[in-house]
């Protein structure tokens, strides 16, 4: 059967949005300012860059270091340490579920690596509910650029229009804003230091649950 909803897809960001890997991404951002600088940074800074490519923070954190060189520590405590401090979020099961129910398509837009992403679906037992992913390693232009939403709409055969973006970062809303989709900011985010960086990123809708994406995809879909 031919669906003819005019929302048919749901793209997801990775970390914050689906999987609370804050807490990870904190303390391993800690060990490798401690490994290189000798002190830790404020909780605001490391949040402040949430949803930008890690080699690109790397980069500007740590000049005169070979970024893969410093990604690599930071990888490595995470590595370690993701079995204790990595959660799925409340209702976010449900939520797979429930859109995976009602024939929604569902794919992830992330600036992760695809082997740490699948390393953590895996861990949670979601990677099945999702069509395709998009991840840092599939373009060397990333968000707030629309091309990693363009590129997941083209391997789905969606156009913008069918398709929602849900994320926890001005990068993931700017990457929708600039793709011509809409956009879901999801409020148990802790990333809201981003605006530092990208200050015009606009969301189009606001949830505090999970549950509460079905009822704008309903009005999404509501008859004109």
């Amino acid at each position: 059967m031919t669906d003819t909803r005019k929302v048919n897809t749901v793209l997801f960001d990775f970390d914050g949005t689906l999987v609370n890997t804050n807490d990870v991404i904190i303390a391993s951002w800690q060990h490798t300012y401690m490994h290189y600088l000798g002190r830790e940074e404020s909780i605001d800074k490391i949040t402040s860059c949430f949803g930008e490519p890690l080699l690109l923070t790397m980069e500007r954190e740590f000049p005169g270091v070979d970024p893969q060189e410093s990604a690599e520590v930071y990888r490595s405590f995470q590595r370690e340490n993701a079995d204790e401090l990595v959660k799925i979020f409340p209702g976010i099961r449900e939520l797979l579920e429930t859109l995976k129910e009602d024939g929604y398509r569902m794919g992830i837009v992330t600036s992760r690596t695809r082997e740490s992403a699948e390393r953590y679906m895996d861990m949670f037992g979601i990677g099945g509910y999702f069509e395709n992913m998009v991840t840092c390693e599939d373009t060397d232009i990333h968000k707030p650029n629309p091309e990693p939403i363009l590129l997941c709409l083209k391997k789905m055969d969606i156009a913008a229009e069918e398709a929602v973006m849900v994320g926890d970062s001005p990068f993931d809303i700017k990457c929708a804003n600039n793709a011509g989709v809409k956009s879901v900011l999801v409020d148990w985010r802790i990333t809201g230091g981003g605006q530092t960086l990208i200050d015009d990123a606009r969301e189009d809708f606001t949830i505090e649950e999970p549950a509460e994406l079905t009822g704008i995809l309903e009005k999404l879909n509501m008859p004109e």
